[in-house]
């Protein structure tokens, strides 16, 4: 019986007694419900019977007591057992009562196994689990490091199934390209993730692709892009990505009659790099003016601008970017709406940010295979929350090879005719 008085007359904390509360009635509802579905077990096959006419499934007390961990804490449950007397005919082996609620071998709730993997996700050590939980959830049942990493195992599989499902049905229009170093305590080089973002006909982002690499080179990209034509994945309108060679090499041999677009984010921290530390204010702010520009053409007028106003000083800086115009102002043929997304892998960076902050905190994943799941499941989790692209009914219309002029959707001449 729940009390809210102790025995020295004094009231515990008021914490203290609201989760008290909180366990208590889970404890009655959950009794409540297991009872409620032996009854209706017991009632469905009321009318069987063996030879001398007795039932045969009835009711035969209760198992031993167990604390189950769910959200509400530890709770202790004292499940009700069914003595059912039937013989599966097929197998000769007698049929047994099994609880949909709560399983025999359930020492936790669904909530808690999948708060477990996530917790150790962002950045919780496994051995930190029972220290960390054990007051919030008033016990430490079933989350030893042992438990966690067996639910991990799982992501393996998971990661297994999603780089084997078929992408016939799926059209990505724009896709996103990079790759992520992540130090390996138990080897001296890094790991090198490939990440392929996309954005299907309808707007929305998702993850297409995620695989370990050698130091993102053109035939670890090569590789990946391979896999995913293999599977029916169709060639993206426009990839975007920074300088690193390698993609644009697996991209050009695997679909050739895909656009590129190099991302200005990086452009531009490689072009400040080869300059003074005194030029760069200007530099910076000359570089935006280029692709933050209304249009191609004003583009172009500020490249020249930059090129004059650097050019002779640092020929170098500014060959980083009038070498690689055409692909750094290829989103200017796109919806105006789009731009914002198409210039920079923004998109895998925010991503990335998360995967550095759990990796910083264990100082790097165990093995290359606990990289590349840790890194999947992150990515996983945060996909839920990515935003379409502005104006994703627009997307489709860059599929059907509509022409864009200034950010602007250009009538057909028969339509404009009429």
């Amino acid at each position: 019986m729940l009390t809210v008085v102790n025995e020295d007359s004094t009231t515990p904390s008021s914490g203290s007694l609201l989760d008290e509360i909180v366990r208590e009635g889970a404890r009655r509802m959950l009794a409540a419900v297991l009872e409620a579905e032996v009854n209706a077990y017991i009632a469905e096959l009321a009318d069987g019977r063996d030879d001398k006419g007795r039932r045969q499934v009835v009711r035969n007390g209760y198992h031993q007591p167990r604390q189950v961990t769910t959200a509400a804490g530890a709770v202790e449950v004292k499940a009700p057992r069914v003595n059912d007397k039937r013989v599966n005919q097929a197998t000769g082996e007698r049929k047994r009562f099994s609880s949909a609620i709560l399983p025999p071998w359930c020492r936790k709730s669904p909530k808690i196994i999948e708060v477990l993997p996530l917790l150790y996700l962002y950045g919780l050590s496994s051995g930190d689990f029972v220290p960390a939980l054990e007051q919030f959830l008033g016990s430490s049942a079933g989350l030893s490091p042992a438990t966690v990493t067996r639910l991990t195992q799982q992501w393996q599989a998971d990661h297994a199934a999603f780089m084997d499902r078929d992408l016939a049905e799926v059209d990505y229009v724009y896709v996103w390209a990079d790759g992520i170093h992540l130090n390996i305590r138990l080897e001296e080089a890094k790991a090198c993730v490939l990440v392929l973002i996309g954005v299907r006909a309808d707007g929305s982002k998702e993850l297409v692709a995620l695989k370990d690499g050698y130091r993102e080179s053109g035939e670890s990209w090569a590789d990946l892009m391979r896999d995913c034509a293999r599977r029916g994945m169709r060639a993206p309108v426009l990839a975007v990505g920074d300088g690193a060679l390698g993609f644009w090499k697996a991209l050009a041999e695997v679909f050739p009659e895909t656009r590129e677009q190099r991302c200005w984010v990086h452009k531009t921290a490689n072009v400040l790099d080869s300059l003074p530390k005194s030029a760069q204010p200007g530099a910076k702010k000359a570089i935006q003016d280029i692709y933050n520009a209304e249009d191609r053409d004003h583009a172009k007028a500020a490249v020249k601008t930059f090129t004059q106003l650097y050019g002779a000083k640092f020929p170098k800086a500014v060959k980083k970017i009038t070498d690689d115009e055409a692909e750094l102002l290829a989103f200017y043929d796109f919806p105006a709406q789009h731009w914002i997304h198409l210039r920079t892998t923004n998109p895998i960076e925010s991503t990335f940010a998360t995967v550095r902050l759990r990796t910083k905190v264990t100082r790097g994943a165990g093995s290359r295979t606990a990289a590349l799941t840790m890194v999947f499941k992150l990515v996983e989790s945060t996909q839920a929350r990515w935003r379409a692209v502005n104006a994703p009914h627009l997307v489709a219309r860059v599929r059907a090879g509509a022409r864009f002029e200034r950010g602007h959707l250009v009538e057909r001449p028969e339509a404009r005719a009429a």
